[in-house]
């Protein structure tokens, strides 16, 4: 692959690492929105997304609006993954679109969803999602996605077409053949056979032909490793960034009751949300030089794009 357009359009050498260090799911529960707020204040870590349908979602815009600087965008939810924590879609409660299961909820898991939902249902929750953000005092500065639910044949063309038109940038990667076939193997939700990896391939072409901000890797602090090593783990982590833009995920969520009813991997939240708030780490990912920015940065390059559409 050519170098990243995005790293010189940023001020940076081609051969810089850039890390969007990200923390998903806001607004799941009190605690991932609490712990938000923290980083945010501590500066290392530089963007999130909030879940929409989410029963604490209302608490992230209400953060939001009173800290318009702090970048937030809309994590599109198309899946409930929790056994006795639920929430639905906001669009409809149709059964017949393939978005509710059979006690009305989103469906639990991202195959689920690929197998049964409606493009076009899936498509009207999207944009509902967005534009639920906004009408809440959300200004969101991209768009990503749940679980990788998305990623797939069905609804790919539906997620960038949303982000697109709400003048957000995706969070999406460009890749080769082989870069693909490893998000597919590291990542759930991701389901693409060749014709479609090669569709979208010639897909992010286009885009980045547009001036349209790309990524160039994806990687997940781990929730299912053992949290004393949190330090060392995401140390390592940064040390082995590839050169270009990579959106560094992370879970963090304060240790409350309600945490820990909700998520069998509270652990490795908690372990997130105090490893991000340690001067150890901050220090270390400088003395590295990865560079550090955030999803606004790119949403300036997507609306100087979209001046000359």
């Amino acid at each position: 692959m050519q170098p990243n357009p995005v790293l010189k359009k940023l001020g940076f050498s081609e051969n810089e690492r850039g890390a969007i260090i990200h923390v998903d799911d806001i607004g799941m529960c009190q605690a991932s929105v609490a712990a938000f707020a923290d980083l945010w204040d501590f500066g290392l870590v530089s963007s999130g997304a909030v879940m929409v349908p989410c029963p604490w979602f209302l608490e992230a815009a209400k953060f939001a609006s009173q800290h318009p600087q702090a970048d937030l965008g809309v994590h599109l939810t198309l899946n409930c993954e929790y056994d006795t924590y639920r929430w639905g879609p906001l669009s409809t409660r149709d059964p017949q679109t393939g978005l509710l299961d059979e006690q009305g909820y989103l469906p639990r898991t991202s195959r689920q969803v690929q197998e049964q939902a409606d493009p076009q249902a899936v498509r009207s929750e999207l944009v509902a999602q967005i534009e639920r953000a906004r009408s809440a005092g959300m200004q969101p500065t991209h768009a990503d996605t749940h679980m990788g639910t998305v990623a797939h044949a069905r609804f790919m063309q539906s997620y960038l077409q949303t982000a697109l038109e709400s003048q957000l940038p995706p969070m999406m990667l460009r890749l080769d053949e082989a870069g693909w076939q490893k998000v597919i193997g590291d990542f759930e939700g991701a389901d693409f056979d060749q014709d479609v990896i090669a569709f979208i391939m010639q897909l992010t072409g286009t885009l980045e032909e547009m001036g349209v901000p790309l990524l160039d890797n994806i990687f997940g602090m781990p929730l299912d490793s053992d949290p004393a090593q949190r330090l060392e783990e995401a140390k390592q982590a940064f040390d082995d960034l590839p050169p270009g833009i990579t959106h560094f995920l992370i879970h963090a969520a304060q240790d409350t009751p309600e945490l820990r009813a909700i998520a069998p991997d509270w652990r490795c939240r908690v372990a997130d949300y105090e490893t991000f708030l340690k001067e150890e780490l901050r220090q270390h990912v400088r003395d590295i030089g990865v560079q550090v920015i955030g999803y606004r940065d790119l949403q300036k390059l997507m609306a100087a794009w979209s001046d000359t559409e």
